[in-house]
């Protein structure tokens, strides 16, 4: 009798308690589903921006798009030849019917390029005629003639914007709006499958947030 009672206190020495095999199970599942989490998240994340755009619009400031890369490779970007001379010249429209809307656009590298000028295509953007390209525009909302962004605010998804570039007319049907903090940077959410026109502003009666309205590309039309 004593040897069984000396054996069984050995085996329940032994023995791991349900408790420590429940911890443990725990653990394991909670390591592994934080790995199965973190690689989908990371292969999906180029889905989740397309990359930061530092935009002032202070008028001494510098506009300037910072392109942005995570863990990927990246993609081929079509881009098409800019003559070595420009003028300040109007060459292309952007036109929003629901806004009445009707602003031109200059060269990105002429000095009327600026929201204290015009609406501003910002430098490191593509124009509408590049494939899967994002078009990208800031101007002021507020008051004053130059407040030619002040009206974004009626629009919605769905809404509809014209590009006219180059003889064609690019037309863009508005996919996504959200707000970001005014911080010197905003995020730009696409999709890299689609050609896209970005419009950016100050948020309508709010001094802390900017507007970003996302437009994909329906369809093109000769003039």
């Amino acid at each position: 009798m004593f040897k069984r009672t000396q054996r069984n206190q050995e085996y329940n020495q032994k023995r791991i308690s349900p408790s420590v095999v429940a911890i443990i199970g725990a653990t394991l599942t909670l390591i592994g589903g934080f790995f199965v989490s973190y690689n989908y998240i990371q292969s999906k994340k180029v889905y989740a921006y397309d990359y930061m755009a530092n935009i002032f619009y202070e008028s001494n400031e510098q506009e300037e798009i910072a392109s942005q890369e995570q863990e990927q490779e990246q993609q081929p970007e079509e881009t098409t030849e800019e003559s070595d001379t420009y003028t300040d010249e109007y060459i292309g429209y952007l036109v929003i019917p629901k806004i009445n809307l009707n602003k031109g656009f200059v060269d990105k590298r002429s000095s009327e390029n600026d929201v204290e000028k015009n609406i501003m295509v910002i430098e490191g953007s593509n124009y509408p005629d590049v494939d899967k390209g994002n078009f990208i525009i800031a101007g002021h909302s507020g008051t004053g003639w130059k407040a030619f962004f002040n009206d974004l605010y009626q629009l919605n998804v769905g809404d509809e914007a014209y590009v006219t570039y180059k003889g064609k007319r690019y037309i863009y049907k508005i996919s996504n709006i959200y707000k970001q903090p005014k911080t010197g940077k905003i995020a730009i959410y696409r999709d890299y499958d689609k050609t896209t026109l970005t419009l950016v502003t100050c948020t309508n009666n709010d001094d802390t947030t900017q507007t970003v309205y996302i437009a994909e590309l329906e369809n093109v039309e000769a003039e």
